[in-house]
Formats: structure tokens, sequence, C-alpha cells
């Protein structure tokens, strides 16, 4: 036990044969130069078998058709290849599928349905059950003649439109000579004018209140809707003092 437990503490051997050289060496004096190379790496088998370089196939196929060689020629297969070589047998009772359009016969033609296949063709009735609770009776459905009321067909008249009713729009329409001719008077010129404000850079300040507004003062139905709803007060003694005070 004590051989394999020393066997399994040895370090493991390095296969590219590194000379150990630290980064440091902490020595009275400086260690002597070496004037070769520090270094000397030797390559693995492997490592040189990879760096060999691939070999190319210059042999280029110049046509698809290749001869076929003498003894494939004369080649007899065998009693096996030629049980595999036949194609699959179907399945007892295989039939080929059916075309859509299948000649019908003479007898199909001429058939004649009887009286019970006439009666199981006619759609099924459905049945009202007349009155409620377990006696109720199965009615059949029959076609009820109902009249429309007057009030209903006057209902039902689609509505005209007015007399006055004039069509959409058209999106091109002919401008008049009196707005093509029309001059623009100074105050709609002076009202159509952008407001001229100074730039933030020359002394503009857009948060300065004007002095109207600073002497604005509020009028009597603004005061109204200004003042809080009332709220109903509490008619208990307890809170009768702080109902008070709420209101």
């Amino acid at each position: 036990m004590s051989t394999l437990t020393q066997k399994l503490a040895q370090p493991k051997p390095n296969r590219l044969r590194h000379p150990d050289r630290r980064s440091v060496y902490w020595l009275d004096q400086l260690p002597p130069e070496k004037t070769g190379s520090t270094t000397k790496i030797e390559l693995t088998p492997r490592w040189s078998e990879l760096c060999r370089s691939k070999k190319f196939y210059t042999q280029v196929t110049l046509s698809p058709v290749w001869e076929v060689s003498e003894w494939a020629l004369r080649a007899v297969p065998s009693d096996r290849l030629c049980s595999l070589a036949q194609p699959r047998a179907h399945v007892a009772g295989w039939q080929p599928d059916r075309p859509l359009l299948v000649p019908l016969n003479r007898g199909t033609q001429t058939a004649v349905p009887t009286s019970r296949i006439c009666q199981l063709a006619q759609p099924k009735r459905r049945s009202v059950l007349e009155g409620s609770g377990p006696k109720s009776k199965p009615v059949p459905m029959t076609p009820i003649p109902c009249k429309a009321s007057a009030h209903i067909e006057l209902l039902a008249a689609p509505k005209h439109d007015h007399s006055k009713f004039k069509g959409e729009r058209s999106v091109c329409w002919s401008v008049s000579r009196a707005a093509r001719n029309y001059v623009a008077s100074q105050r709609l010129l002076e009202l159509s004018s952008p407001k001229e404000r100074k730039a933030l850079f020359e002394g503009y300040d857009p948060y300065v209140v004007s002095r109207a507004a600073r002497s604005a003062s509020p009028s009597a139905r603004l005061q109204q809707l200004s003042l809080p709803l009332p709220r109903k007060c509490s008619s208990n003694k307890e809170g009768e003092v702080w109902s008070q005070e709420r209101c």
C-alpha cells in the first residue's frame, strides 16, 4: 500500500522535457550568463506527425463515366443476391387506388328508390312542447301566418335624405375670384405675425410673472368654484365636536 501511495505522490513527468526555469532566483550571486539558447524544446512524435503538410491528390476524374473492370463484367450473382433483388410483393388482399371518377354501371343509373328510402330521406321535423311541466305535449312546428303591424312597417321603411341635404364636397373645388384677389388688412397682418421674444442668451426669462397677473383678483364665480365640496356632518353625540370642526 505504501508503494502505491508513493507512486501516486510522484509529480507527472513533463513530456516536452522543458528545463526548470524560474522567473526569480533568490541567490547570493547572479547566475552565470549563457551564450546558447536557454530553452530546448523537443517535439513529440505526435506533434511531428501533425506538423507534416497534407498530401494533395492530383488525380482528377475527367469523366463521371468510368470503365467497368473485366471481373465485374464476368461476375455472376448468387441465388441470395437474386432473391434480395426481387421487388417486395404486396400483402394479400391489397387493391390498387380507386380512381376519383368511378364509372357507374347501368343498374345504378336506372335504380328506383323504394317508399322506405323516400321516407328515410325526408328531413326530421322539430316538435315544440306545448305548456310547461311534466304533462306537456309535443306539438309539431308549423309555419304560423303572421302580419306585421302598421307601426312595424313604418319603422321598416328606409329613411330618405332631407330636401336640403348636399352630398360630400369634392376635394378639389374652384376658388372664387374674390378670394383670389383678396388683400389682407393691416389688422390681420398684425395678428398673423408671431410674437417677438428674446432668446435665452439675450436675457429672456420664461418664468417671469407679468405685473397684470400678480395684481389680478378672482371673480365671485372663481371663488365659488374653488371652495371644497360640502360633506355631510355626523349627528352622533360622541363625534359632534369633531364633525363641527370638519364642517
